[in-house]
């Protein structure tokens, strides 16, 4: 700006003097006048610190109330410590204290303490003190954090409102004591401040000394409140998507909130992986290559992005007309664009587009179908529950993964909206709900067809009910700096879709067969006190034996009910399940009976003497005999490889012309869904095995000594084009 009033000065310095001046003349001292001001505001420019910046734009990382304050502080530190034990490979147990020191001025004490492997001692106040420090910014995998900005953010906040430090203790394992210093943040530098440091001993409540694990305290103004929108619930909603963590809440008011760990299986490890080609932006390509060492553009490629095998390398460099063998670091504007072009598709090879293949998705770590159910159940008391992992998927490049459940009955209101859990990559969405692309997929399917109100079919549903919905992926986009939100994007917004239109479809068919099942009973009940007391009582006006009154019920009731049991074997250590079918008809029914089974998480079907066969993921099928009239089917089976309340509830369907109680119609559909699901994953696992299994003789001499010696691991460049579009 400041060049340009120069600029312009000197224009009308020329205009002043020369033979054609346009508008008034200006007088030389004018002139001159303009040009010491431009000069002077061109030296008031200064280079803004990012720790600065943030800091007189609190808002921009959640501080913009008071109540929203504490809760982001919270967010911050408890993410760090799931983060640090999962990448550790602990089960964490987190302690989170809240403590009002100032009631009239609200300042309060936050601690949080977890049993992490800690932080060396030379590493805190870079972790604490330094604005976008952090290991994960370069990394592409599914993360909570990605910036490296929240903890440091809340440091910086508690000295902004209270002006004091952070104090921070931490234990690794190697060091008999724990290292604890004081920690500011010196905002016009980025850099921490730090006093009181030194050493001590750390024993926890018991009296055992600490192995290792971090306690972080800090001072802020902040309100505590209760609600929806709390630290509680926000702790609530972290322990359903965590549900191998054990968490202790103490609130201001001395009450204690536990939410016990379920499982003790952590989540899958996560792998960083390359960029994908597309999602890769100009100006990215532009640097990878002037920051490449390979000496062929073939390497190139298949060293620095996913999902490009010799093969396509080849094809990429044809259809943008460059030699394989070009060295990328010479490459001009017109042959940067070119690849960029063919990576795009814009440019073809024999007429088609180059074919990619996926990125890998061991960046991802879903929490799988099951532990989400163990996780609402912990929480929400209710009926039923129905959970749902779809297969990973991509857009633009990077991999990302639906997940959603289900939960309908028990203690929750039924004139209310449902509640909505949203989440992203494991970390809880409690603000902006309406703007968010997650509430949008819920609202944008009709409720009414599966059992829950909807004016209008629009909107969020009211029921007794509880809809979860999960994103993980690579790089999420959001609608504010905050997190609190995803911004839309039509492929993932149809995934969500799928899997609420799924889940919708299970929980009619639970009311259906609920509610027949009642009526059954009912009418049985009925049945079976009259029929036999109006029978005993007219043999004894007739002075006869009372007669077997099996096939007059059989013809009364005139249906064919299922009851299915599923409890947990504490000495075997395993789940039975027991299948009963009675033909309570006056004709011989067959059917082939199907059960749910939790495939996906590594169950075993075992003590299976009926047999039957594996109909699709998760649903096995048994063809029964021919059920005479008043005869009994049974198909009793073990599930092995679970823990106590992985599986509390089997579904029932069935194949046949009579209607089954207790059971359902098996739905073709519903099995065409889950085998498209497992088509999808089958081709993934297929394309990848095919890159990793490419022969050497597809690539040249050249390629070949530069696969056998590669440079030195690169950090993964930033600026990969966002799950949503845009840069990050």
């Amino acid at each position: 700006m400041a060049c340009c009033l120069i600029i312009y000065c000197q224009f009308w310095i020329q205009s002043a003097t020369g033979p054609r001046s346009f508008g008034p003349r200006r007088t030389r001292r004018d002139v001159i006048h303009m040009a010491d001001v431009a000069r002077r505001m061109a030296s008031n420019q200064k280079q803004v610190a990012i720790s600065e910046f943030f800091e007189k734009n609190k808002h921009f990382l959640g501080f913009d109330s008071l109540s929203r304050s504490l809760i982001t502080a919270v967010k911050e530190a408890v993410d760090n410590s799931l983060d640090a034990c999962e990448e550790a490979r602990i089960l964490p147990t987190i302690r989170v204290e809240i403590t009002k020191i100032d009631n009239n001025k609200n300042i309060v004490e936050l601690k949080v303490e977890d049993n992490g492997p800690g932080i060396p001692q030379k590493s805190i106040e870079k972790v604490f003190g330094q604005l976008l420090f952090g290991s994960r910014f370069h990394a592409i995998r599914q993360s909570r954090g990605q910036q490296g900005i929240g903890i440091t953010g809340v440091v910086m906040y508690s000295q902004l409102t209270t002006g004091k430090p952070t104090h921070v203790k931490s234990k690794i394992s190697t060091e008999a004591t724990a290292a604890v210093v004081d920690i500011g943040l010196d905002t016009r530098k980025n850099k921490a401040t730090k006093s009181n440091q030194g050493r001590e001993i750390w024993e926890s409540e018991n009296g055992e000394m600490k192995k290792h694990g971090l306690e972080v305290t800090t001072r802020m103004k902040a309100k505590y409140q209760k609600g929806r929108q709390s630290v509680w619930q926000y702790l609530r909603m972290t322990s359903i998507v965590n549900p191998h963590a054990e968490i202790t809440f103490t609130d201001p008011d001395g009450e204690v909130h536990h939410w016990p760990r379920v499982t003790e299986r952590l989540p899958g490890k996560v792998e960083s992986i390359k960029p994908h080609p597309h999602g890769i932006e100009l100006g990215q390509l532009q640097r990878m290559l002037n920051e490449s060492t390979d000496s062929r553009l073939s390497v190139f490629l298949r060293m620095n992005f996913s999902g490009v095998s010799a093969r396509a390398a080849k094809e990429l460099c044809a259809a943008a007309e460059l030699d394989v063998s070009v060295k990328p670091k010479t490459m001009n504007p017109d042959a940067v664009r070119a690849l960029l072009e063919a990576f795009q598709g814009e440019r073809l090879f024999n007429g088609k587009q180059v074919k990619l293949l996926n990125p890998p998705t061991n960046c991802l770590s879903p929490i799988e179908e099951m532990l989400i159910k163990k996780g609402l159940s912990k929480t929400i008391d209710s009926r039923f529950a129905t959970t749902m992992t779809r297969v990973p998927n991509v857009s633009q490049g990077n991999p990302y993964q639906v997940e959603v459940g289900l939960i309908f009955g028990g203690n929750m209101p039924a004139d209310k909206p449902v509640e909505i859990l949203r989440f992203a990559n494991r970390v809880p969405l409690m603000y902006q709900q309406g703007g968010c692309l997650l509430t949008k997929a819920i609202e944008s399917v009709d409720w009414r067809q599966y059992g829950l109100d909807q004016p209008g079919g629009k909107g969020v549903p009211k029921g007794p009910a509880a809809i979860l919905v999960h994103l993980a992926s690579t790089n999420v986009q959001f609608t504010s700096e905050a997190k609190e939100a995803l911004a839309d994007n039509a492929e993932v917004i149809e995934e969500v879709r799928k899997a609420m239109l799924e889940m919708g479809r299970g929980l009619r068919k639970h009311l259906e067969k609920k509610k027949k099942m009642a009526k059954t009973q009912e009418k049985f009940e009925l049945i079976n006190d009259i029929l036999p007391a109006i029978a005993k009582k007219s043999a004894e006006i007739l002075d006869k034996p009372i007669p077997n009154l099996a096939g007059s019920i059989t013809k009364i009731m005139s249906a064919v009910i299922c009851e299915t049991t599923t409890e947990w074997n504490k000495e075997n250590k395993c789940t039975d399940v027991s299948i009963l079918i009675y033909n309570y008809t006056s004709r011989a029914r067959s059917y082939t009976i199907l059960a749910t089974w939790p495939e996906k998480s590594g169950a075993k079907i075992a003590q299976n003497d009926t047999g039957g066969r594996k109909e699709a993921t998760g649903v096995w099928a048994w063809k029964l005999e021919t059920l005479q009239p008043g005869e009994t089917a049974q198909i009793t089976y073990t599930l092995e490889n679970l823990e106590k309340g992985d599986w509390t509830e089997t579904d029932i369907f069935y194949r046949g012309s009579q209607e089954i109680i207790g059971a359902m119609k098996m739905d073709e559909k519903y099995l065409e869904e889950i085998r498209n699901q497992e088509k999808i994953l089958k081709e993934m696992n297929t394309e990848t095995q095919n890159n990793n299994g490419e022969t050497i003789e597809e690539a040249t001499v050249g390629e070949i000594q530069k696969v056998e010696a590669p440079p030195p691991a690169k950090t993964p460049p930033n600026g990969q084009t966002t799950l949503f579009g845009g840069e990050l």
